[in-house]
C-alpha cells in the first residue's frame, strides 16, 4: 500500500486524505494547526459558484490603491519592504486583465459547481453533519453604481448556465421575511450554499481516524530530497516518510518548499470573522454586503461576519481599526443591528493563500514527480475544497482529471 504525507490540516488537507484512502492509500496528515485556528475553522463557510471572477480582475489595482488610503477600508498592504511582495504585486498587477477573467472563470464556476455536489454527497453518504443549507446567496449592494455591476456578473453567471436574479430590496426582504435591508438591491444566486466549516473539519477528522488515517501534530520544516524525488518531510519532531506528498499548507507552502527552488508565489491575505450569538435579527440566507466586502452567514441561530484583506505575510495579530470597518458596515446594510452587538464578540482570524492571479496551485511539479500542490485558493477555499482533494487524488494515483486544470499548473510562474 503506497503511503501519501499530506502537509497542511485544513479542508483542502482533509478532503486530499478523504478522496486518497477511498483509492486505497495510506494517509498520514501533518498539520500544528489548533482547532478553531486555521482559516478552514473560522471563514463564511460559503460555497459560491457565483464566484468565478478572480480576485485578480479589471479595476481592482485602482480599486486596491484607493482603500489604501483609508485604515478601516476592505484592503490593505502592511508597508514593508519585500522582494516577494513587490513580485507578487507585479505579477498581480499583470494578472487583472479581461483575458485573465475570460480564461479563468469557467474552471472556477466547473470546479465550485462539483465541489458544491461533493458536499451533498458527503452530507447524505457519510452521515456528515455540519448545517449544510442550499438556500443560495444575496449579493446586496447600497448603490445604483454596485448594482450594475453586480447586473454585469449575474449576466456573465446566466451565459456560463447559471441562474442569477437582480432582486428590489423589496423583493430580497420578501425572500428574509422579519430582516430589514437598507439597500438599492442586490443579485441572488439561487446555487449558492453555506455551511458551519467548524462542524465540516471536525466531522471530517473523526471520520478520517475511523478510515485509518493518520495525524501528526507537528510543523512542517522542509523536505528532504533524492535523486529529483522527496523522500521525507522535516517536522519539528520525527521525519515523515511517504511515496507521494501532498502540499495543502496554505499560506505557509511556499516558505515549506523554497528550498527546492521551485516559485508558487503566495501572499497571506489576512481577513477576521466575529460571531453574534443572539442577533438583533437573523438573516436567513448568507449574504455578501458588495461595497464593503463583509460576508453575513447564519450558522445555526448565530450569525458570522467576516471581512477584510490585509496582505502582511503571515502576521496574525488583529488591527483593531480594519475589524471596526466591519462592525461599521453590517448597519448601513442592516439597520437592525448597531455596534454594540459586537462588543461581546471574540475576533477570529486567519490568513488566506493568495496567487498573484487569483488561481490555486494544483498538480505536480515538473522536476518532482511525487510532489503535489494544492494550494493558493484566496477566498475560495471552502468552496473549493472536496474538489480539490478529488483532484488531488486523480492526480496522485495518476487517473485523468475530471476537470481540466492545466491552468492551475503549480509551474506556471517558474
Amino acid at each position: 500500500m503506497k503511503k501519501v504525507a499530506i502537509i497542511g490540516g485544513g479542508v483542502v488537507g482533509l478532503s486530499s486524505a478523504y478522496y486518497l484512502s477511498e483509492l486505497g492509500y495510506q494517509v498520514t496528515v501533518v498539520s500544528d494547526d489548533d482547532q478553531n485556528k486555521g482559516c478552514s475553522y473560522g471563514n463564511a463557510g460559503m460555497i459560491v459558484p457565483s464566484h468565478f471572477i478572480p480576485l485578480a480582475a479589471p479595476g481592482m489595482v485602482i480599486l486596491g490603491l484607493k482603500w489604501m488610503l483609508r485604515n478601516d477600508s476592505p484592503f490593505h498592504i502592511k508597508p514593508r519592504f519585500s522582494k516577494d511582495l513587490i513580485s507578487w504585486g507585479w505579477k498581480f498587477y499583470k494578472a487583472a486583465t479581461p483575458a485573465n477573467v475570460q480564461r479563468a472563470m469557467h474552471v472556477l464556476k466547473e470546479m465550485n459547481m462539483e465541489s458544491r455536489n461533493l458536499y451533498l454527497q458527503l452530507a447524505e453518504e457519510e452521515s456528515l453533519d455540519f448545517s449544510l443549507q442550499t438556500k443560495g446567496l444575496f449579493m446586496l449592494c447600497k448603490t445604483s453604481h454596485a448594482l450594475k455591476e453586480e447586473r454585469m456578473v449575474a449576466e456573465r453567471a446566466r451565459q456560463l448556465g447559471m441562474k442569477a436574479e437582480t432582486l428590489t430590496a423589496a423583493e430580497l426582504m420578501s425572500m428574509d421575511e422579519g430582516v430589514e435591508m437598507d439597500v438599492e438591491g442586490g443579485v441572488y444566486f439561487p446555487m449558492d450554499a453555506y455551511m458551519v466549516p467548524g462542524l465540516f473539519m471536525s466531522g471530517m477528522k473523526v471520520l478520517l481516524e475511523k478510515r485509518g488515517v493518520s495525524f501528526v501534530s507537528e510543523r512542517g520544516k522542509g523536505l528532504d530530497m533524492r535523486g529529483g524525488r522527496v523522500i521525507a518531510l522535516q517536522t519539528s519532531g520525527d521525519l515523515v516518510r511517504a511515496d507521494e506528498f501532498v502540499i495543502a499548507a496554505g499560506a505557509w507552502s511556499s516558505e515549506l518548499i523554497k528550498a527546492l527552488k521551485v516559485n508558487i508565489p503566495l501572499q497571506g491575505g489576512k481577513g477576521y470573522s466575529v460571531m453574534v450569538d443572539q442577533p438583533p435579527a437573523y438573516p436567513g440566507i448568507c449574504a455578501l454586503l458588495s461595497e464593503a466586502r463583509v460576508s453575513v452567514t447564519p450558522m445555526n441561530s448565530a450569525i458570522r461576519f467576516g471581512g477584510t484583506m490585509e496582505l502582511n505575510g503571515t502576521d496574525r495579530t488583529v488591527n483593531d481599526k480594519r475589524v471596526g470597518g466591519i462592525y461599521k458596515s453590517i448597519p448601513d446594510y442592516y439597520p437592525q443591528f448597531k455596534n454594540t452587538d459586537f462588543q461581546k464578540s471574540d475576533v477570529w482570524v486567519g490568513l488566506r493563500p493568495c496567487s498573484p492571479d487569483g488561481l490555486p496551485y494544483i498538480g505536480k511539479f515538473k522536476h518532482y514527480d511525487n510532489l503535489t500542490a494544492a494550494t493558493g485558493h484566496s477566498m475560495m477555499g471552502m468552496s473549493l475544497g472536496p474538489v480539490t482533494g478529488k483532484l488531488v487524488s486523480q492526480i496522485v494515483s495518476g487517473q485523468k482529471t475530471d476537470i481540466e486544470i492545466a491552468i492551475l499548473n503549480p509551474d506556471r510562474y517558474n
